[in-house]
């Protein structure tokens, strides 16, 4: 029991921490895709992926030719002191719109 104790709680902060890392990836998903289709309409995409992407995320919007890319990358809170930091990250791509206003990033 003492020594089972310390492996299961160890076990249990890194099942938490992996579930906290999928939601918070979903969560850079969505705000990555909403953003790009923003900037491909002439919004700005920044703003908007700000809008839906988790705490603490950054939000990165490149334009190329016809194309508008965003990145949206986020901290995972992990329990317990001992666990590695991790950072997630989701990217999502959209053609420009025609006869939107150019792409704002």
């Amino acid at each position: 029991m003492a020594a089972g104790l310390p492996a299961l709680m160890l076990l249990l902060f890194a099942g938490l921490t992996a579930v906290d890392a999928v939601t918070t990836r979903a969560g850079c998903l969505d705000a990555a895709r909403e953003a790009a289709l923003a900037a491909a309409r002439g919004e700005p995409g920044s703003a908007t992926g700000a809008r839906y992407a988790p705490p603490g995320a950054d939000v990165s919007v490149t334009v190329a030719g016809d194309r508008v890319t965003v990145t949206v990358r986020a901290p995972v809170r992990s329990f317990g002191a001992r666990l590695p930091r991790l950072t997630v990250s989701g990217t999502a791509v959209a053609a420009v719109e025609p006869g939107a206003p150019g792409p704002q990033p």
